[in-house]
């Protein structure tokens, strides 16, 4: 027996009603919780949507405009080269290092385009999974071998999550590799050294945009850090060239047209999960709904409970760059396995309840659980083999 929509809409008033009249204001979890959750946007509004996410919006557009569908099948496709079409999608991952967040935005891009959910999925795992600063600072500050799992694991997730994806939809994906194939070949307006300049110049400055500054003085890092600004204005002025020079006032508009797509799309979901994240697991600085004790007392030893509890945490959890190492840090002291540790790692920095509420946008409900579901049973038998040993 369906439920009529005027008795649906009764049902929604009457529950919002509810959760008003009973509201727990007033008590101090509460109130700190949400306390916590306006902390965590407003860092989030600061430090990530200037320069983190619009730069991604804006080369998400220009994926979806500029990039002939084509070419997208032909490296990332169903029926690509799998080498190659791993490759590219976990290696272009690795280099752009950013959160869980900002690759949103360009997984969208590409995998609107036609890219197959396998690379896709390869791709959207490996951007904030594989960040050689974060692996560094793991093996610095956790130990060399806790460092050396989080990169072995993460490129072999990265690969093996987005070939299990493809095997699971592989019919879906071959019948939408047909479709494209029948589709002609778009007109070209720019050659591909204009075009490689045009996406290199915003690449550049998303990624020295967001370089993070390293705990140690002196080396490489360090000195690209103290440079960054120059280094991205520089690629600022290389775009402004590109644009003046092989973009006409009609390319600018459909960009411009598809990068709000893009925003419209992905940045209310991602502010609202934030919210939540902020309001049911706190930051850094206070607690939320949930003790911060209870996840630590959850995840001692290398139990199967540990580790699934310590993936699902960590897949739930939002994660900046770099900050997963020392909440891990404080986790272990008090009292985390080095498995379940190794579980978070894997888990935590690729997924977060904002990115998760996005995916779904993107790819549908069914395929976003098993997606997560990939990340989560694969860092649990990771963490279990990994405490096993160590």
């Amino acid at each position: 027996m369906s439920v009529k929509p005027e008795s649906k809409k009764l049902f929604l008033i009457i529950a919002v009603f509810l959760g008003l009249y009973f509201l727990p204001v007033g008590i101090e979890r509460f109130n700190n919780a949400i306390m916590q959750s306006l902390i965590l946007v407003k860092w989030y509004a600061r430090e990530h949507v200037l320069l983190c996410l619009i730069p991604a919006f804006f080369i998400a557009g220009a994926i979806s405009v500029f990039v002939s569908q084509a070419s997208v099948m032909k490296y990332l496709g169903a029926k690509a080269n799998k080498i190659i079409a791993y490759g590219v999608a976990s290696v272009s991952g690795t280099i752009l290092a950013v959160c869980s967040c900002t690759v949103l935005p360009l997984f969208a891009g590409i995998y609107k385009m036609g890219a197959g959910l396998g690379p896709a999925c390869a791709f959207l795992y490996s951007g904030p999974a594989i960040n050689v600063l974060a692996i560094i600072l793991t093996a610095r500050i956790l130990g060399f071998q806790l460092g050396v799992a989080r990169a072995v694991g993460a490129i072999m997730f990265s690969v093996i999550i987005g070939l299990l994806m493809h095997f699971i939809y592989r019919k879906e994906e071959i019948q939408k590799a047909d479709n494209a194939a029948a589709m002609p070949d778009e007109e070209k307006t720019r050659t591909l050294w204009q075009n490689g300049l045009y996406f290199l110049s915003m690449v550049g400055i998303l990624v020295f945009a967001n370089w993070a500054k390293p705990i140690q003085q002196g080396g490489a890092w360090a000195a690209i850090h103290s440079v960054k600004w120059i280094i991205t204005a520089a690629f600022g002025v290389l775009l402004v060239v590109c644009l003046v020079l092989w973009f006409k006032s009609k390319d600018l508009k459909e960009w411009t047209s598809s990068t709000w797509t893009f925003a419209k799309q992905i940045l209310p979901l991602l502010l609202g999960g934030v919210v939540v994240a902020g309001f049911l697991l706190g930051t850094p600085s206070g607690e939320g709904v949930i003790p911060s004790k209870w996840v630590s007392s959850m995840v001692g030893g290398n139990s199967l409970w540990a580790n699934l509890f310590a993936s699902v945490a960590g897949a739930f959890m939002y994660f900046a760059t770099l900050t997963e190492v020392p909440i891990v840090q404080g986790l272990m002291t008090a009292g985390m396995g080095k498995g379940p540790a190794l579980a978070l790692l894997l888990a935590g920095p690729a997924l977060s309840l904002p990115s998760m509420l996005v995916i779904r946008s993107i790819m549908g409900t069914q395929k976003t659980i098993v997606f997560v579901s990939l990340v989560v049973v694969m860092a649990t038998i990771s963490g279990m083999f990994f405490g096993a040993f160590f």
